[in-house]
């Protein structure tokens, strides 16, 4: 018997198609996608459904927080074997992020894209999406967390992220790397995670910032994040979490306040700790209250600031959702 995926498509390039005259990938009327049922009835019994036709820069932690809950009905009332969301690569891994942190599911959940529009050379959504539906019917897909799948490889939500602009193959886990693939003979995962964080009762109502240090990075700046109503900060330090000297009063001042300043590493490898001792080393933010994350990139320790901050304010406890 085959089993029951849930499709929920969202929108981007993967349901989109280039203009021959101008040569601008717009949204079309009708999601291409949709004339492809009977392919993928092939591979599985689908459950289609389109909750959102957007570019993916127009999704929202809102949005994210629905398809959990779609995600979660739809698993109450048909008993879903699996699910695949197909969704637009420039914030793909946040809603992957989100999903993996709250959906309390041991079904695959498997994520999906294109860096090509549907008719262009090369499209690689219809493709994509046969790969993920593949690794969403696999029994070893149980159990793994929320999953990418793009050009044949298989990555976990918390590692993966787009390296490139254009290219086919963007997604990549930097240090890590896939934990499986897709060929044409099936599916192989080589590497098991060995973490599992779910979080419940989740709200996505706090104001939460993103910002990239740089030399010379003024305290004005994050003083306005405070007076502009944000009620945390995560914030792309240099190196292993370093931060210019003329920052420091600002950082003092959101801590202060009781604002999270989560540090992570602008840099693409690599982990931020408290290593240097110097004014503005990580060694001084700690010891001022700033809080390391655990390898994340900025824009996924955003999200997960977004849900701390719906279980709870106090930075103590926050402190503790970021060594995990």
């Amino acid at each position: 018997m085959k089993k029951r995926i849930l499709l929920l498509h969202t929108g981007g390039t993967i349901s989109m198609m280039e203009d021959e005259t101008t040569g601008s990938v717009l949204p079309s009327e009708k999601n291409p996608l949709t004339s492809q049922l009977n392919r993928l009835n092939e591979v599985a019994h689908i459950i289609e459904k389109e909750p959102l036709h957007v570019p993916s820069p127009h999704i929202t932690p809102k949005d994210m927080l629905m398809l959990k809950e779609l995600i979660e009905e739809s698993y109450k009332q048909n008993q879903i074997d699996g699910v695949v969301i197909t969704h637009g690569t420039d914030t793909l891994e946040e809603t992957a992020y989100f999903l993996d942190l709250t959906v309390p599911l041991s079904i695959p959940i498997v994520l999906t894209g294109a860096m090509r529009s549907s008719n262009e050379i090369g499209s690689d959504g219809l493709y994509n999406l046969i790969s993920s539906l593949k690794v969403a019917i696999s029994n070893d897909a149980n159990n793994k967390g929320v999953l990418v799948v793009l050009n044949d490889e298989i990555h976990t939500a918390k590692n993966v992220t787009k390296t490139h602009t254009s290219n086919v193959a963007t997604f990549q886990s930097p240090q890590y790397g896939p934990i499986g693939i897709v060929t044409k003979r099936g599916v192989f995962f080589h590497h098991q995670p060995v973490t599992n964080e779910k979080y419940h009762n989740i709200k996505v109502e706090h104001k939460v910032g993103l910002l990239k240090a740089y030399a010379g990075l003024e305290s004005d700046i994050l003083k306005a994040i405070k007076d502009s109503g944000y009620e945390g900060l995560v914030l792309e330090a240099l190196g292993q979490g370093n931060l210019p000297p003329s920052s420091i009063e600002g950082i003092s001042h959101l801590i202060q306040g009781g604002i999270p300043v989560i540090l992570v590493s602008r840099c693409f490898n690599g982990i931020a700790q408290d290593v240097y001792g110097y004014e503005g080393g990580g060694k001084d933010l700690k010891e001022l209250g700033a809080i390391f994350s655990n390898g994340l990139n900025g824009q996924k320790a955003r999200i997960k600031l977004l849900i701390a901050l719906s279980q709870t304010k106090d930075l103590n406890e926050i402190n503790k959702f970021f060594q995990k």
